[in-house]
C-alpha cells in the first residue's frame, strides 16, 4: 500500500466519479480504476459498489475513510513538524476552535504568536464542536481550544483547562433591570431569555444551572449566533446570559448593560485538547505555550485573563 492509493481512494470518495476523480488527480481514468483495483486487493475488501451508472461507498469503505484520512493527515504532519524543528521561520500552525473562543479569546494570542512567529501561517478552523471533534480524530488539526461542557474520550484525548469563563446576564441600556445594581433569578422569570439552540453545549450548561437553582423560563428565544444575541438584546428582543468576555467592549459603549445575579454564578472552562501521545509541532507547542504564560500573568498580576 502507498499514499498515492490512499489519496485516490479519498479523492474518488468524495466525488463518487472516477472522471472526475480523474481531473482532480491529474491523471487518466484508467489509472484511478487500477488504483482503487491495487488497493482493493492490498486490503482484502471492496471499498465501492457499482449501481447502476452511479458509485457508492460500501460500508467496507465507510469504515476505512477516516483511517485513510488519518494516514495521509499523520504524514503531512510529520513533514511540517520536521521542516519546523531547525527554527520557527516558516510552517503552518493548524488548530480547530470553537465559535465563543475562536472570535473572542484567541485573535490576542494569535497577535502576540504573529509578532513572535511572523513566517508561521495560521489556520484556525472556526465550527461546530462536533465537527471540530471529528477534525481532530481524522489528525486534520493538531488540537482544538473549546469549552469544558464539550465531553471528550479522556482516554484518547489529553486536554488541560487554562482559562474560567464567567457567564453573565446582559440587558439592553433601556430596560428596567438597567437602573438596578443587582437582581436574582426570580426577576428575569418574566423575561424573554434569549438561547443559543438547546443541542448548544451553553445551553445546556446553563438549564443545568437553572435546575439546581430550582427556576424555569417559560418565554425563551433561540438564535444560534452569539452575534445575533447580542443585538438581539440591544433591540429589546429580551435578555441572555454570555460570556463576560464577549461583551466588555458593548457594555464599554454603553449598548449593553451587566447586572450581577445575586447568589449566583456561572462559570465554564476553556481547555485545549489533543491526542494522547501525539507529538505537537514545535508551533503548536509555541502557541500552547503562551496560553499557558497569558493567563499565569494575569492571575499572578490579578488582571483579567486575556
Amino acid at each position: 500500500m502507498n499514499l498515492t492509493k490512499l489519496q485516490t481512494f479519498l479523492t474518488l470518495s468524495d466525488c463518487l466519479n472516477f472522471t472526475e476523480a480523474a481531473d482532480l488527480l491529474y491523471c487518466s481514468q484508467p489509472a484511478v480504476s487500477m488504483q482503487i483495483q491495487s488497493l482493493e486487493r492490498d486490503l482484502g475488501f471492496p471499498l465501492f459498489d457499482r449501481i447502476g451508472k452511479k458509485l457508492y461507498l460500501t460500508t467496507y469503505g465507510e469504515h476505512f475513510k477516516p483511517y485513510a484520512e488519518q494516514i495521509i493527515n499523520l504524514f503531512h504532519s510529520s513533514k511540517e513538524h520536521i521542516k519546523q524543528l531547525d527554527n520557527l521561520s516558516a510552517g503552518t500552525l493548524s488548530y480547530g476552535a470553537s465559535n465563543f473562543v475562536g472570535v473572542y479569546l484567541l485573535p490576542a494570542i494569535l497577535s502576540m504568536f504573529t509578532k513572535k512567529f511572523p513566517g508561521i501561517k495560521i489556520n484556525m478552523n472556526i465550527t461546530s464542536s462536533s465537527h471540530l471533534l471529528d477534525m481532530l480524530e481524522a489528525s486534520k488539526v493538531e488540537f482544538l481550544v473549546l469549552s469544558d461542557r464539550i465531553p471528550i474520550d479522556e482516554v484518547r484525548f489529553q486536554s488541560k483547562t487554562f482559562y474560567q469563563d464567567e457567564l453573565v446576564l446582559i440587558v439592553n441600556n433601556q430596560h428596567p433591570l438597567a437602573q438596578k445594581e443587582s437582581c436574582t433569578l426570580d426577576d428575569l422569570v418574566d423575561e424573554t431569555l434569549i438561547f443559543k439552540p438547546n443541542k448548544s453545549a451553553t445551553r445546556v450548561y446553563l438549564e443545568g444551572k437553572f435546575n439546581e437553582y430550582g427556576i424555569s423560563f417559560p418565554h425563551f428565544m433561540e438564535i444560534s449566533n452569539l452575534e445575533a444575541i447580542k443585538q438581539g438584546v440591544i433591540h429589546g428582543l429580551g435578555v441572555s446570559i454570555v460570556s463576560r468576555f464577549a461583551i466588555s467592549q458593548d457594555v464599554k459603549h454603553g449598548l449593553l448593560v451587566e447586572i450581577p445575579i445575586t447568589g449566583v454564578e456561572f462559570l465554564r472552562g476553556i481547555r485545549y485538547v489533543f491526542h494522547r501521545g501525539k507529538h505537537l509541532s514545535p508551533a503548536a507547542q509555541q502557541f500552547i505555550t503562551l496560553l499557558d504564560e497569558r493567563n499565569e500573568r494575569a492571575y499572578e498580576n490579578k488582571l483579567p485573563t486575556f
